[in-house]
């Protein structure tokens, strides 16, 4: 198990990119099954979630040639059916989060696909109800094969049949997979309480790309028009807003001054006013961000003085996965904060690590938080820790940033499985973290 050593207390200066969208890049390459023509994709992060996806492919049959860092063509012509039916795919699927993302295209252009219960982060449940229960609406049948331990999904022998739909939730994955799904089914599908991030726009742009019609681009009620037959295309992934984020906090954990470029700025929705209610100045200057070092970071309050309170919510509210950035960013603001994070019950139980540092944070159930922030007077401690997800390992790392003193993370190919190079390029802004191989 790799660790990251890491040096507190340095600031930090100078200019950094963030990679592509690994949400969105887990979508794009995914949908790539939906066509047996060439599709050209660039600013694809090469992070470990995306490298394994893009191995699940190539065992499929999938073609992949790379044009150059984070450039690639993929060709789906020539799929082996055998393999994407059998025990060693399914159970290859079970280990990559991702890998819920090829059911659709593989019903769609197959007819048939298995759903096993994916790995990933180890941050509680994730339901898998919303595509299901889509993938059942658009005709095809669900049946459990004890055997694979898996879910098989069937369409009918004449194919998937488009369908109105409510979602009971406005899951992205759900979402995006629903849509790949409808678009090769016979007739229209609306799909109502669809998410409608960012990431699942680009999905419906590349569909567009290939030859589908989709009204309602950017809401949450689309309309599908479904093909026989789709296209190649040509699609460049998005910043990754969650990188933007992490960047935003650590120049606030560290009181550093730091430009964050190519952010693709109208893509981020509320998370730059979010990090403004902590009480950090942003400057956008052109299509970057400008973060000054400040003195001081200090939290706002509710207009009738309350404590004030950051929570989750489907776009375009703030995005979960920023969540734990924040709460750490919080422990060094001026005043307090409540953290709710919704989604998933067990996010927050890194902040145990948190408080081993000196943070001063009360943990009032699985999903709420409240953060006492200590306004730089007092650092955070050096400590020995364990990344248990992405979100909570980047945390994690930038408190260890800002702490007094030499400070471990364990586990790192978790904070690996999300952020590229991430120790090379923040060593690049002053930081002093050392990859330790094991």
């Amino acid at each position: 198990m790799s660790t990251f050593i890491i040096e507190g207390g340095r600031r930090l200066h100078g200019e950094i990119e963030p990679q592509g969208a690994k949400n969105e890049a887990l979508q794009i390459i995914s949908a790539v099954l939906l066509t047996s023509k060439p599709v050209h994709i660039t600013n694809i992060p090469e992070i470990l979630d995306i490298r394994n996806l893009i191995a699940l492919l190539q065992g499929m049959g999938v073609t992949v040639d790379r044009l150059g860092k984070g450039d690639y063509v993929f060709c789906a012509a020539d799929i082996n059916t055998d393999y994407i039916f059998s025990t060693e795919f399914i159970s290859r699927c079970a280990a990559l989060r991702g890998s819920v993302l090829v059911v659709g295209p593989l019903l769609a252009r197959f007819g048939k696909a298995y759903f096993s219960q994916p790995g990933g982060d180890k941050i509680g449940r994730r339901k898998i109800d919303t595509h299901i229960d889509g993938f059942i609406r658009l005709g095809a049948k669900v049946s459990f094969d004890e055997k694979k331990r898996a879910y098989l999904i069937e369409a009918p022998t004449d194919g998937l049949k488009g369908a109105y739909m409510l979602l009971d939730e406005a899951s992205v994955t759900g979402t995006a997979n629903i849509i790949m799904a409808a678009s090769m089914a016979h007739g229209t599908t609306t799909i109502y309480n669809a998410a409608c991030e960012p990431y699942i726009q680009q999905l419906c742009r590349m569909l567009v790309g290939m030859g589908l019609g989709i009204d309602g681009l950017g809401s949450n009620l689309l309309t599908i028009h479904g093909r026989t037959e789709l296209a190649g295309t040509t699609h460049r992934i998005l910043p990754d807003m969650i990188e933007v984020g992490s960047f935003i906090g650590m120049a606030a954990l560290n009181q550093s001054s730091i430009t964050i470029k190519n952010v693709s700025y109208d893509n981020l929705g509320i998370i730059p006013d979010s990090f403004r209610r902590l009480g950090i100045r942003l400057e956008r200057v052109g299509d970057d961000i400008v973060v000054p070092e400040q003195d001081c970071y200090e939290i706002e309050t509710a207009l009738d003085g309350s404590i004030l309170n950051i929570a989750d919510a489907p776009w375009p509210g703030l995005t979960p996965d920023l969540l734990s950035v924040m709460l750490v960013v919080a422990t060094q603001c001026k005043g307090s904060v409540l953290i709710h994070q919704k989604m998933f019950e067990s996010r927050l139980f890194f902040v145990d690590r948190l408080i081993d540092m000196g943070a001063q944070i009360m943990l009032c159930d699985p999903h709420r938080a409240v953060v006492i922030g200590l306004d730089h007077k007092f650092p955070l401690r050096a400590n020995k820790m364990l990344s248990p997800d992405i979100r909570a390992g980047i945390a994690m790392l930038l408190a260890a940033m800002s702490a007094k003193g030499t400070s471990e993370i364990g586990n790192i190919n978790q904070i690996d499985r999300g952020y590229e190079l991430i120790d090379q390029r923040l060593n690049n802004l002053g930081a002093k973290i050392i990859r330790k191989e094991d």
